[in-house]
């Protein structure tokens, strides 16, 4: 059966655009509401997505009795196995996904506490480039390490989702996406309650919140922890739809970088915004993929660096007209306004 193109194309939109919004989301939570600019967004979505490489295949060849020997080296063959009972089993293949999942989120906690306990009493530019250097050295770690994810080759992920069959890819993004909706209204609840009013007054005037009693460091490391978990559950999920993890995949540009371009471009600490900016740069970016042969004869360059010399142009633009985003924060009212 021959799908049609614009069926693909809505597949692989949503597919992209589901871990985007989850790791968007979490960044923004630092960022937009408490201050924390967390330049190495990328430590807590490569550990999510170097959790997945390392323990549901072991995991699962345990539990079946499978001869690993060096599970990296024999990868290909052991996740071949595990897919084939997958296929035949889907209780035990969610199981292992929740608990996989559920581990990514200890996981992201742990490495956003390691990051962000030591110098989260550093000012704002040099947290930044603190966060960026730990991003990098993990990254260097998956590349370098091959027992942790294959190193330069990577490693295959068993398929949790195997038993759905023709109709996997679908099945999953509708899957990412329930889970995106999901990280939407639990972060839109929290930074609508009493918290998220306390964030947005530590970030406006951190001496005022100490001064009535806020324990900032302390408030700023449960929220970077918080923030790494999400963004950790992004990096699983993504993983596990590639079907495989390679350390060069959760780059700074990808998973740094763009989700900042995508905060600032639909507007800061406010959660709606975050998603618009999301929406649109991942669709601009699959509009050219799809169709950059058809683009290609018009432009003087290769048609790769069209999206991100159009969201460069567009980001400078927002930033000079627009500074606070397509969709603004809201003022936050603590009582009626008086008729």
């Amino acid at each position: 059966m021959t799908i049609p193109y614009e069926i693909l194309f809505i597949i692989d939109l949503l597919a992209s655009l589901s871990p985007y919004i989850i790791v968007v989301l979490s960044l923004n939570l630092e960022f937009g509401y408490a201050g924390v600019a967390n330049f190495g967004k990328t430590l807590s979505v490569a550990g999510g997505a170097f959790l997945v490489g390392y323990l549901p295949g072991r995991l699962a060849s345990w539990i079946l009795g499978i001869e690993v020997g060096n599970y990296v080296a024999n990868s290909n063959v052991i996740v071949a196995q595990i897919n084939t009972v997958f296929a035949v089993n889907p209780t035990l293949a969610l199981s292992i996904f929740v608990l996989t999942i559920a581990t990514a989120m200890i996981v992201g906690a742990a490495l956003g506490f390691i990051a962000a306990y030591p110098v989260v009493r550093l000012r704002e530019e040099y947290l930044a480039m603190v966060f960026l250097a730990m991003g990098e050295a993990l990254l260097v770690i998956g590349y370098n390490y091959p027992e942790l994810v294959g190193g330069t080759l990577g490693v295959p992920v068993p398929d949790p989702f195997a038993w759905f069959r023709e109709l996997r890819y679908p099945a999953v993004t509708m899957i990412m996406l329930f889970i995106a909706i999901l990280t939407f209204i639990y972060i839109e609840i929290l930074t609508k309650s009493p918290l998220g009013r306390m964030l947005r007054a530590i970030r406006d005037d951190e001496y005022a919140a100490m001064a009535l009693g806020k324990n900032v460091a302390r408030v700023r490391v449960k929220t970077v922890m918080l923030s790494s978990s999400i963004a950790a559950v992004g990096g699983a999920l993504y993983a596990f739809y590639s079907g495989g993890v390679i350390a060069t995949a959760y780059n700074r540009v990808s998973w740094t970088f763009w989700p900042w371009v995508m905060v600032i471009l639909g507007g800061a600490a406010n959660n709606k915004g975050a998603v618009l900016g999301t929406f649109i740069f991942v669709t601009v970016r699959k509009i050219i993929e799809f169709n950059k042969d058809r683009l290609a004869p018009y432009i003087p360059f290769d048609a790769v660096w069209l999206d991100m010399l159009l969201l460069g142009v567009a980001l400078i633009v927002i930033l000079i007209f627009r500074p606070e985003g397509i969709i603004p924060e809201k003022p936050v009212r603590t009582v009626k306004p008086m008729k």
